[in-house]
């Protein structure tokens, strides 16, 4: 198995922190937010390797940023050749471009650069395994649904199976989101393609791939425990810097 974090966005509400800088790279509680993605992926046996793919603007920082890091599996830096947010792929469009580039034949896990959580990876991959072929998203429910605005918002069946999935609907009939967290089968990493060569525009929200996705085959949501943040601007950077605790 493969993972791959996405760091290729150019985060423009976090301007002036980031116009010049990858947000993946800033620090919460003295360490880069990326790093503790990485902790979570030393452990897990399946994954033989990490891909990261980031943009010809911020591709300098992350070569400095690998020099530093210590992990026992190979990290390879993926450059999407974009070079402003005007330009990007999108969240789909590099995950896309990641397995064709590197060839990969093998299950993805992929996992959004900014993404904060407390919970480990082993449980949403045994019930990804356990699911197999279907694809899995992590899921996190929150103390509010008004708050769910923001997020691509799930409903789940009594199996877990995903039945429903709008993207950032004015109003919540859930308070499930996604993580920004998916496991890809290998045997349905051609339906990326298919997805990507579909659209008019750039294949962006993951969300709504996985409101496509869920049409075509079954799809499966782990829901976590713990903290969770999803690093969007200084409001949610600052609740990460003030409360996030492994």
């Amino acid at each position: 198995m493969k993972a791959l974090i996405l760091a290729a966005g150019y985060a423009t509400r976090l301007y002036p922190l980031t116009k010049q800088y990858p947000k993946p790279l800033l620090e919460v509680k003295g360490r880069p937010i990326i790093n503790y993605i990485i902790d979570k992926l030393k452990p897990v046996s399946a994954v033989d390797e990490i891909y990261i793919v980031t943009n010809s603007k911020f591709i300098l920082n992350f070569r400095k940023w690998a020099k530093s890091i210590k992990c026992p599996k190979k990290i390879t830096l993926v450059d999407d050749k974009t070079k402003n947010n005007q330009d990007r792929l999108g969240a789909i469009g590099d995950i896309n471009f990641v397995i064709k580039k590197q060839k990969i034949k093998d299950g993805l896990l992929v996992i959004g650069g900014d993404n904060l959580f407390s919970g480990s990876l082993k449980g949403f991959l045994g019930f990804s395994i356990k699911n197999s072929p279907a694809a899995s998203i992590g899921l996190y429910k929150l103390k509010q649904k008004k708050d769910a605005r923001r997020y691509g918002v799930v409903k789940l069946d009594n199996y877990k199976k995903v039945i429903s999935f709008q993207e950032k609907p004015p109003v919540p009939d859930s308070n499930i989101v996604a993580m920004c967290l998916y496991y890809i089968p290998k045997n349905y990493l051609n339906l990326i393609e298919e997805y990507v060569q579909s659209r008019n525009k750039k294949a962006d929200a993951t969300g709504s791939y996985i409101a496509w996705l869920k049409d075509k085959i079954n799809v499966y949501g782990y829901v976590f425990s713990g903290w969770w943040f999803d690093i969007g601007d200084y409001k949610y950077l600052n609740a990460a810097k003030n409360n996030f605790a492994q």
